[in-house]
C-alpha cells in the first residue's frame, strides 16, 4: 500500500501517540439523594437476593444430614 504523498490536513492527529486537547470537560453533576437512595436500595436488593439463595440453597444441596429422608424410603419399601 502506497502512502499519499501530497499534504494531508490535520495528518498531525492521526501520528500523534495521543490526542491531548487544551478544552476540559465539564464537571459531572452530582448525584442527587434521590439517585444514592435508589441506587442503595437496588443494591441491598440485589445482595438481599444473593443471600436468600443461599439460605434456601445451602440445605438442598447439603446430602449427609438427611437421615429422615432415608428411613422414610425404607418403610415405603418394605411395605410393598
Amino acid at each position: 500500500m502506497s502512502r499519499r504523498r501530497e499534504p494531508v490536513p490535520f495528518a498531525f492527529v492521526s501520528e500523534a501517540d495521543r490526542f491531548r486537547s487544551n478544552v476540559t470537560p465539564p464537571a459531572r453533576p452530582r448525584a442527587t439523594p434521590s439517585q444514592i437512595a435508589g441506587r442503595t436500595l437496588i443494591g441491598l436488593t440485589i445482595v438481599a437476593g444473593f443471600v436468600g439463595s443461599l439460605m434456601f440453597g445451602m440445605p438442598a444441596l447439603d446430602s449427609q444430614s438427611h437421615p429422615t429422608r432415608q428411613t422414610q424410603q425404607s418403610e415405603a419399601s418394605d411395605g410393598r
